[in-house]
């Protein structure tokens, strides 16, 4: 046997089936989607586990398991550029950052990211620093304090 000889197997090859094409096909006009309704619109149809406006079932069913959402501690995040309006030398707590605007809340901490440039020697206390913050508030002769 050549490689030229090579066929598939008899019935292993189908037509592709062509949808709309005329009543002789068996799948003209309404080209399998029936008459009207959701399904036979173009975009039509709904998402996966829909029940028609039923509470779905993956809703109903209780939830089971760990999930780490409701332990997880929420800081609020501060970049190293926002400091530049203290004044050299000053302490920089996270009521103080609260008292001047640049964070909302204190959640469970503040932790300073390490975005944009510092100037001013300052003194910053908070409970997480990221390497390119410790780094630069250092670098500009600051310390850096956790809490």
């Amino acid at each position: 046997m050549k490689l030229y000889e090579l066929k598939p197997a008899p019935g292993s090859r189908t037509k592709p089936v062509r949808k709309g094409r005329g009543p002789g096909s068996g799948l003209g006009k309404t080209a399998g989607r029936g008459h009207k309704g959701q399904n036979a619109r173009s975009g039509g149809g709904v998402r996966p586990g829909f029940e028609g406006g039923q509470m779905p079932l993956y809703m109903r069913l209780p939830k089971r398991g760990f999930n780490n959402k409701r332990f997880a501690k929420v800081y609020s995040e501060v970049n190293v550029s926002k400091l530049e309006v203290f004044d050299n030398g000053t302490t920089v707590t996270p009521e103080l950052l609260k008292e001047k605007g640049i964070i909302k809340k204190l959640n469970d901490g503040v932790v300073i990211m390490g975005k944009g440039e510092l100037t001013k020697s300052l003194t910053v206390q908070a409970a997480r620093f990221t390497k390119a913050a410790k780094e630069k508030i250092e670098a500009a002769g600051g310390k850096v304090e956790v809490i």
